[in-house]
């Protein structure tokens, strides 16, 4: 059995074109937003949707990849794992983030021409 330790799964569409920093060494990073969404009725029987957005990092080959292929509203299926982040901002006030590095993609929906 594969390692399932910090594994997250996730179907959803890009809210943006990916951001691209290229490094002197020739290395990529992309970073993009994906929202997944799910839908439920409440006790009245209205439809509520419920949308999460997350922050998905990508690193070498696969941010080549990214930014080769993704764009805004594309479909697509990753897994990756959660990584924290803790920092101090300039006023010293803590400041956290959640993201989620990019171990694989699958590309779905129409092919773009």
């Amino acid at each position: 059995m594969r390692n399932l330790r910090n594994t997250v799964s996730l179907i959803g569409h890009l809210g943006k074109d990916p951001e691209i920093t290229n490094f002197d060494n020739g290395s990529k990073k992309a970073v993009f937003s994906l929202a997944t969404s799910d839908s439920y009725k409440n006790k009245n029987g209205e439809k509520v949707e419920n949308t999460q957005w997350h922050r998905i990092v990508a690193w070498g080959p696969q941010a080549k990849i990214v930014e080769k292929y993704l764009k805004k509203g594309k479909e697509i299926c990753l897994e990756g794992q959660l990584t924290y982040n803790q920092w101090e901002n300039k006023d010293g006030i803590k400041q956290y983030s959640t993201e989620i590095v990019l171990n694989d993609l699958l590309m779905l929906g129409k092919k773009e021409n």
